[in-house]
């Protein structure tokens, strides 16, 4: 005889190990399954096939207790002697017997042995074996002088093997796809424009004036807002918000003490402002609601240049995070009035920024200066000995750090620039957002 109580109960179980079976970590599953090395995507099949099994046998049993089971009797169905036969109208002569008082038995037989297949017949998927194999090769290359004949021929057999060809596969392409087709923004010339020293004198007019106070310079910027498709990787654009039609922003450059005035103009189709890091009054903080510069309108910026070092500016409309990762950003340097440190032979303003291509709250393209890959195909050539000084900041939106790293040397870390002494020796840094 069928003991109903005795199904619900193993189904219940099988469902309710199932499901933490599912979520356990790979360790665990591994622990569970008494070290069988099992591919992580075999114990979710496991996971799944259990919670199958005791929903199937719930509903199994459920069926037999309702008039659904009698309907389908008379129907699909016979009952004989303990025995349930399903029969199927376009396979007539096939049939599957499941014998109702064994039914317990029959899961577990198969959860058995479903689990012995995969613990001894399962391919091993760890990569150790291979790095093994890799190992013992290795050993017949040690000789700088001579060559063993087994050094080549090891590693020939190795790379028969699929994975190491697809690896290779891989190796081979790696780079950058396509090209950028707009030449508007110049990551190569932002890199040392600051002011607009980048335009003839009479367009740079327009954006720039010097004007000598006596005891101090006046420098007046000429600063808007407007909305613009940018290039951020070979053929991906980006509807991004800039200051001036560019990210980042044409680069603010000053001398401690100086009286910067900005004037601002807002083109774009959102409220926008100019938030400088640096000493201001509240009148110009440009970050609260009574500070927003709304579309079509203008607003002037007035400050003494302090402190000296590397500061950011950006907007600072709600929401913050949007206007950011829009593009509303910039580098804002004040030099030192009396600069002890050695005059650097080259200098360079690197802004590292990223952006959401998808809206989805996440970056897919990072970059330093706003192009992807830029520099790699297009290199920073500097001379051997030259002392060189970057301006770094990070600008980068939803992602908490980012670092910047140099290969095969150190540098001297003047962090946030607002002292003359270095704080590290290093050859990385890493940055919170707005971080110098």
């Amino acid at each position: 005889m069928e003991n109903p109580k005795l199904i619900t109960a193993i189904s219940l179980i099988l469902v309710v190990f199932g499901i933490i079976f599912l979520l356990l970590p790979h360790e665990l599953h591994e622990l569970l399954t008494f070290g069988a090395n099992i591919p992580h995507f075999w114990h979710f099949v496991m996971g799944f096939i259990a919670v199958g099994t005791g929903l199937a046998c719930i509903g199994y049993s459920i069926c037999r207790k309702s008039s659904i089971f009698e309907h389908l009797k008379t129907t699909r169905f016979s009952l004989k002697q303990g025995t349930f036969i399903i029969q199927f109208p376009k396979f007539e002569k096939t049939r599957i017997i499941l014998n109702k008082s064994k039914m317990p038995l029959v899961i577990l037989t198969i959860l058995i042995s479903g689990f012995l297949v995969l613990k001894y017949f399962s391919k091993d998927v760890e990569a150790s074996p291979e790095f093994d194999k890799l190992k013992e090769a290795a050993k017949h290359c040690t000789n700088p002088v001579a060559t063993d004949p087994k050094c080549l021929e090891s590693f020939s057999e190795i790379q028969k093997n699929s994975h190491f060809n697809a690896q290779k596969t891989a190796q081979e392409r790696i780079g950058v796809v396509g090209y950028y087709t707009d030449d508007d923004f110049n990551p190569t010339d932002y890199l040392i424009t600051w002011n607009f020293n980048n335009l003839p004198k009479d367009e740079r007019g327009k954006y720039y004036k010097e004007t000598n106070l006596g005891n101090r310079t006046l420098r007046e910027y000429w600063i808007y807002a407007e909305d613009k498709e940018i290039e951020i990787a070979p053929g991906v654009f980006f509807p991004a918000w800039t200051y001036n039609g560019q990210v980042p922003a044409p680069t603010i450059r000053v001398t401690e003490g100086d009286l910067v005035r900005i004037h601002f103009m807002n083109k774009g189709t959102k409220p926008h402002t100019m938030h400088f890091h640096g000493f201001h009054t509240s009148k110009m903080d440009g970050s609260m609601p009574e500070d927003f510069v709304y579309p079509g309108k203008s607003f002037t910026y007035e400050f003494e240049a302090d402190p000296y070092g590397v500061h950011l500016f950006h907007c600072h409309s709600v929401p913050l995070k949007q206007h950011i990762s829009k593009g509303l950003y910039g580098a804002y340097i004040v030099d030192p009035k009396n600069d002890t440190r050695q005059k650097a032979d080259k200098e360079f303003v690197m802004v590292m920024n990223a952006f959401d291509t998808n809206l989805d709250g996440e970056n897919e393209v990072y970059a330093v200066n706003t192009k992807a890959f830029y520099y790699a195909l297009n290199s920073i050539k500097v001379k051997k000995d030259e002392l060189v000084r970057i301006y770094l900041i990070n600008i980068v939106e939803f992602d908490p750090l980012n670092s910047f790293h140099l290969h095969a040397t150190f540098f001297d870390e003047y962090r946030t620039g607002t002292k003359l002494e270095p704080n590290a020796y290093t050859d990385i840094v890493s940055f919170a957002q707005a971080e110098i």
